[in-house]
């Protein structure tokens, strides 16, 4: 089991790496998963622009991507890109922290690789609450 953290064309060091890793295993365990090998990478808007236009074929910006590389049921693989620059800029546009909407986009990322959606209203209201239980748990912990 490894969860990773790196950062690719920008300086990021993710504050809080041991109690990041303790808080998505828990998160995971939370819905009947495991974590396998699970790589966060903190990018530019830029960056993650063109991993978007190469992969998906998507014209637009996004604060993440989520690429599921998973084989077995309920064991969690995969590459989460994250914008830090868009981070940044949904929590001021959002008026939370950085610190609420960064692990408001980490849990994201795993919530897509436990099966949740986010292309229906109620399929967006549900991820929301599950975000928002995410951070509650992790400012609790």
């Amino acid at each position: 089991m490894a969860i990773l953290f790196f950062s690719e064309d920008i300086r990021f060091d993710l504050p809080e790496k041991r109690k990041r890793k303790s808080w998505l295993k828990l998160l995971a365990s939370g819905e009947k998963f495991s974590i396998g090998e699970l790589n966060y990478i903190f990018c530019s808007d830029e960056h993650l622009y063109q991993i978007n236009l190469e992969y998906l074929n998507h014209k637009t910006y996004t604060d993440i991507i989520t690429f599921d590389n998973s084989e077995g049921e309920n064991e969690i693989e995969g590459d989460i890109f994250i914008s830090i620059e868009r981070v940044r800029e949904n929590a001021q546009k959002e008026n939370v922290s950085e610190t609420d909407e960064l692990s408001r986009v980490i849990s994201h990322g795993l919530f897509h690789l436990m099966g949740y959606k986010d292309k229906t209203k109620e399929q967006v209201e549900e991820m929301r609450a599950q975000e928002e239980k995410a951070i509650n748990l992790y400012k609790n912990s």
